[in-house]
């Protein structure tokens, strides 16, 4: 099979796919991989270090004609000016929230393959897991660094990697720190925590779902001047009302008298540390969608099944679809269509 990793085009993005050593890996296995010149140089990776494993070093063009792409984040207008109809996009596609994004796929008669998605037979999402465990580690640094000072009171909202991962790294810097789990997330007790709050991190993440509204605007209204907001799970729209996208470039504004921070690729400045680990995540099965083909694997896997957003255009996700205003398509049916 040919397997193809694009650079990210995306604003502030850093990270690489696949790393050397797994093209190696894949390479050795008798795959050919397609490596975009560049691709993973912000990484530290040059062109001469994926010929070294074994790669093709080729334009942007060349690195999207393959059966099956592996690449980190959503498709940009760029990606979709390369994207070849008929190839496999493994990658964070984040499609709740984006029916633009989703009807675009589905126009090129791409299949769309959610790293956000994958679970192993223990419930564990590998790829979600490390990039939640560096977003978190990232928010109380970010709350220091943008208002002046360490955050004496701290509100985290979800006990998931990420939401764990925060309270830690604000524990550490001497911050008391509140943990809401879903089941605990009362009205009430979020705006009782909120309103003393100098940082609230929003850590919340439900697969294939928006995140819950938490924070309406009346009580970020009512929250203390300068305080914080780091949105981490704002690419499935974020717990506050007041929250919007921002940029690795332009990452806060202020709403309500409170400063937001909504990057949606918080771990790309972390790129080795992160794609180090989205490599790791991603070989064993990029090398059974090599091995076995993609449509059988994604048959025969259990982790990949349900991370099968879109197949040849058909959107096999009912949800995704409903947003998105076009017909759902069971993924038996779509395969065998």
């Amino acid at each position: 099979m040919i397997i193809g990793v694009p650079r990210e085009v995306k604003e502030g993005e850093r990270r690489v796919a696949l790393a050397p050593e797994a093209v190696r890996t894949i390479v050795d296995e008798g795959h050919d991989v397609q490596v975009e010149t560049r691709a993973g140089l912000t990484v530290g990776f040059d062109d001469e270090a994926y010929r070294d494993a074994g790669a093709m070093v080729v334009t942007p063009r060349d690195a999207w004609d393959a059966e099956l792409v592996v690449k980190v984040k959503e498709l940009q207008a760029e990606d979709f000016a390369h994207a070849q109809r008929g190839s496999a996009i493994f990658g964070f596609h984040h499609l709740v929230g984006a029916p633009g994004r989703t009807r675009e796929i589905a126009e090129r008669a791409l299949s769309a393959i959610a790293f956000e998605m994958v679970r192993d037979a223990r419930g564990r999402m590998p790829f979600m897991a490390p990039m939640s465990r560096i977003a978190g580690r990232m928010a109380p640094a970010i709350a220091q660094r943008e208002q002046g000072r360490v955050p004496s009171r701290v509100l985290v909202l979800g006990a998931g990697e990420c939401g764990m991962a925060a309270a830690k790294a604000a524990e550490q810097m001497g911050a008391h720190v509140t943990i809401l789990r879903r089941a605990t997330a009362t009205p009430e007790a979020i705006e009782r925590e909120a309103l003393q709050a100098d940082l609230v991190v929003g850590a919340v993440f439900t697969p294939d779902e928006p995140t819950p509204k938490l924070l309406p605007r009346s009580l970020v209204r009512r929250m203390k001047r300068g305080a914080m907001i780091v949105d981490i799970c704002i690419e499935e729209g974020g717990v506050a009302e007041t929250s919007h996208p921002t940029t690795h470039e332009d990452p806060t504004y202020i709403e309500e008298g409170v400063v937001h921070y909504c990057v949606g690729n918080m771990p790309a400045v972390w790129p080795r540390e992160a794609s180090a680990a989205i490599s790791e995540a991603a070989l064993p099965y990029v090398l059974d969608l090599a091995r076995d083909g993609v449509e059988a694997a994604v048959e025969r896997n259990n982790d990949l099944r349900p991370a099968v957003l879109v197949w040849n255009g058909r959107v096999v996700d009912r949800a995704i679809a409903q947003e998105a205003g076009l017909p759902y398509t069971s993924l038996s049916a779509a395969i065998s269509a």
